[in-house]
């Protein structure tokens, strides 16, 4: 009855720490070696070879959530996440909760063949 009346102000949890490998995740990201595209694809050179499958994190900070997704999708063994979303739920108490998702995928990279120089061509 409380909660209907006003009573008590939401609590904010404290972000999820126990998430394995967090400041790792943190690190590789920031380096650019842990892509996370909203597209389906990542580039012409890397072909998505397995779908590892749905991750997502939640909380009340932006960044604990953004890197809680991406430490979960690592401790699934992907190499990427493609398909990022995010949504931002505004509450009357001007707290954001914040979700984040997207498909963790491990990848392969393709090699291109190389141009022939202007001017050689290949008879069949």
């Amino acid at each position: 009855m409380l909660f209907l009346m006003g009573g008590d102000k939401k609590k904010k949890k404290e972000p999820d720490k126990t998430v394995e490998n967090f400041e790792r995740v943190k690190e590789i990201f920031l380096a650019g070696r842990f892509p996370v595209v909203t597209t389906t694809v990542l580039d012409e050179n890397r072909k998505v070879n397995k779908v590892l499958g749905l991750v997502v994190c939640r909380g009340y900070d932006s960044e604990e959530t953004f890197f809680g997704m991406a430490a979960r999708a690592v401790n699934k063994g992907a190499q990427a996440i493609i398909g990022y979303q995010e949504n931002i739920a505004f509450h009357p108490d001007g707290s954001k909760f914040f979700t984040c998702y997207g498909t963790a995928v491990q990848y392969e990279v393709v090699q291109q063949k190389p141009a022939l120089p202007e001017g050689i061509s290949i008879a069949i």
